[in-house]
């Protein structure tokens, strides 16, 4: 099975040079395991066959009184297929909690998305050892009450929060290990080996490291998604 390249492009670009990022991208990105995450507004712009796309965030709700809030319904609706769960970015500053981000996931699959679940541990956590604890609570918290058939469809991203956006990234060994726990946590708790992403301060230079790690499944990208050039010297490595 190829890996997957999902590319978050958080909350960048004006419509110039959302047009401009598009334009660039044709004819260089075709693989549907390139799966491309754009800001909401411009969502309808990112429609393609040659590569999958989806949301940064979905609402738990099916429609309604819910301002500012994009539907499961709504992404599907324009051929998104792919929804993008708990990041800690929507942790930390939306306030999302446990509970919501379950909720989310279950409407997700509800809708026949595939959902990429974002988990990880801050710097803090990190240098009190607490990783192991945190990544369990959130993955056996996220995955509660959901069917066997429909967890084929979740797929899990570790991101250290302390490593995104910073040029520092976990030992490889680390990666493999937290990888292999978060792996033991699902088959153990709910008898499901989910497919594992790796993000955080994943370049174009690191990339080819990186990619030597056999239990990874993928990358999850931020900063660097957002130049083209970048993105195409990963994809030779990762997708080749």
């Amino acid at each position: 099975m190829k890996k997957i390249l999902a590319l978050n492009l958080k909350m960048n670009f004006d419509y110039s040079e959302a047009k401009n990022y598009i334009s660039a991208l044709k004819d260089q990105i075709n693989s549907s395991d390139v799966v491309l995450f754009p800001p909401t507004i411009f969502l309808p712009y990112f429609i393609s066959k040659d590569y999958a796309f989806g949301a940064q965030n979905v609402s738990e709700f099916d429609n309604g009184a819910h301002t500012g809030e994009t539907s499961c319904s709504q992404l599907k609706s324009l051929g998104g297929s792919y929804a993008l769960i708990g990041h800690s970015e929507r942790r930390i500053g939306q306030k999302e909690d446990d509970e919501t981000i379950n909720l989310k996931i279950k409407k997700a699959l509800e809708k026949k998305l595939k959902v990429i679940l974002c988990v990880g541990e801050t710097k803090e956590e990190h240098d009190m050892l607490k990783t192991s604890k945190v990544l369990k609570t959130e993955v056996i918290n996220a995955l509660k009450g959901i069917d066997q058939k429909s967890l084929e469809n979740v797929i899990i991203a570790y991101e250290p929060i302390w490593s995104i956006g910073t040029g520092k990234i976990p030992t490889i060994k680390d990666i493999e290990d937290t990888a292999a726990f978060i792996t033991d946590i699902a088959s153990l708790r709910y008898n499901f080996k989910p497919r594992i992403l790796y993000g955080g301060s994943v370049d174009e230079k690191n990339i080819a490291k990186l990619n030597e790690i056999e239990c990874l499944s993928g990358f999850l990208i931020g900063s660097s998604s957002l130049d083209v050039n970048k993105i195409l010297k990963i994809k030779e490595v990762v997708l080749k």
